[in-house]
């Protein structure tokens, strides 16, 4: 159970200690008054909350942040620590509400996976629940992509955004600057990806210690097709369903676009970083043999360890690599640098509105309700506290959580957040310009498909071309079979 430093059964609801209370009302009586006061303390309500190990770890503070945020005094987070791999926690919730527990009262879902539980109704309507002006807040203040991953068929809010995920370009900005390169400016504005391969490839040639140019992750897993497949191809303009209005539906009358030739094109890309001119479909004018083979079987930690270790020069990753990387002790410090995403062609010049330019997948976790949940008041004020600016800042602060609400990056709080704080220029402009994964019910099965597409032609078993068209077909059956 998460606890503040000062423990609940020293105080009234007022935040009175009991010996300031005793001192209030004099010697005489004051046994009987304070034993209506424990019996006050009998009502608090715990409303147990399933997040994660991070979340756990610092619930004193996350707890005390809800409290200055307005919540009532009488009511505690318990915060359940559940599996790190996001598969494993959906797994679990699903076992939970198919039974029809009635806690965890919140639960802290994936923004990949939430619509599959919206679709079978196992999450709360909050258009039932939260009060209006809330639900205005989240449909006007918070990130809108993020909250087309909450939003159901009819336009119902299911859940609340309550951290964003986006990836940014780790750089070791001291190795590039040596190397003759001016960096500034590239902390907001994008480098073209054929820039990027040459700036890559010319301070690996420069540095003969550093054995790899660009990690990345390319295994055949749910973060290739969400995200670096969906960035490689969104920044050039693609898409996996044409227009973004239909990355959530409706399934099985929507066009599929996942072969168009920018989407191939891309994929010849990143095969030209791994192999080089000697690819049969390498892209002219792009720096090869950037990127090591073994990026074909790396998740983010083995991605992210070669940078860290400094063997290599440009990493992507997830702001929690941001913090790591750019800590004095463990990392570079300011010897780090952050881009966005780099990119294929200009907005104006993409197919698809909202693509091109520094495509940056978006991820993160949102709020849901159990809907037998017994304890729904108090989970109402719980959310009302998480979206305030205040509570969303210090979250921020304490445990890196990017705020959902964009506004709230230009606060004190944000920027003064160490290591973080110091790029937060970096990560706006990937809240800008996120693009979610078509996350709806039929997304696991899709995704599954496409990651093994795309590792399989990355690691030159299959040609793009042809491959993307099979895949096409594959998700089309898919689609049609809802």
């Amino acid at each position: 159970m998460s606890h503040r430093h000062t423990t609940r059964g020293e105080r009234t609801d007022r935040g009175v200690t009991r010996r300031r209370f005793i001192q209030a009302t004099g010697a005489t009586g004051a046994v009987a008054a304070f034993s209506g006061y424990a019996r006050a303390q009998d009502d608090t309500t715990v409303v147990q909350f399933a997040s994660d190990s991070l979340a756990n770890d610092n619930s004193e503070t996350l707890q005390q942040a809800l409290y200055d945020a307005g919540l009532s005094e009488n009511i505690e987070l318990d915060i359940i620590a559940g599996a790190w791999e996001t598969g494993r926690r959906q797994n679990q919730y699903q076992q939970w509400l198919s039974a029809g527990r009635n806690e965890p009262d919140l639960l802290m879902m994936d923004s990949g996976w939430t619509q599959p539980f919206i679709a079978r109704k196992q999450v709360q309507n909050m258009s039932d629940l939260l009060p209006s002006d809330l639900q205005e807040t989240v449909n006007s203040d918070y990130q809108a992509r993020a909250v087309d991953s909450v939003t159901g068929p009819e336009g119902d809010l299911y859940g609340v955004p309550m951290f964003l995920g986006v990836p940014t370009m780790n750089y070791r900005k001291d190795l590039v600057e040596d190397a003759g390169y001016d960096t500034s400016g590239w902390q907001t504005e994008p480098l073209s990806w054929e820039e990027f391969s040459q700036v890559t490839s010319d301070v690996l040639d420069q540095n003969d210690d550093i054995d790899y140019g660009f990690t990345f992750q390319g295994k055949a897993y749910e973060g290739l097709a969400c995200c670096n497949f969906n960035e490689w191809m969104s920044s050039y303009g693609g898409a996996y369903f044409g227009d973004l209005d239909n990355l959530f539906g409706p399934i099985g009358d929507r066009p599929i676009t996942i072969n168009q030739d920018q989407v191939v094109r891309s994929l010849r890309m990143v095969r030209t970083f791994i192999n080089g001119s000697d690819d049969p479909v390498a892209l002219d004018g792009f720096a090869g043999d950037i990127a090591p083979e073994a990026v074909l079987q790396w998740s983010e930690e083995p991605s992210r360890q070669p940078f860290t270790n400094g063997n290599a020069v440009m990493h992507r990753n997830w702001p929690y690599a941001i913090n790591i990387n750019g800590s004095e002790d463990e990392g570079f410090g300011e010897d780090l640098g952050t881009m966005p995403i780099p990119s294929g062609v200009s907005p104006d010049e993409a197919e698809y509105e909202g693509t091109g330019g520094a495509a940056a997948a978006l991820g993160g976790w949102n709020l849901t309700v159990n809907p037998n949940s017994q304890k729904k008041d108090a989970v109402v004020e719980v959310i009302e506290a998480m979206s305030t600016d205040s509570y969303q800042a210090a979250q921020f602060e304490a445990v890196g959580w990017l705020p959902p609400k964009p506004a709230v990056y230009d606060s004190e709080t944000v920027r003064n957040v160490p290591v973080l704080g110091r790029y937060i220029d970096t990560i706006k402009v990937s809240v800008e310009n996120a693009i979610p994964r078509p996350a709806t019910a039929v997304w696991p099965q899709e995704s599954e498909q496409i990651a093994q597409t795309v590792n399989s032609v990355l690691a030159q078993e299959s040609e793009p071309a042809p491959a993307l068209d099979q895949l096409a077909a594959t998700v089309e059956q898919i689609e049609q079979s809802v």
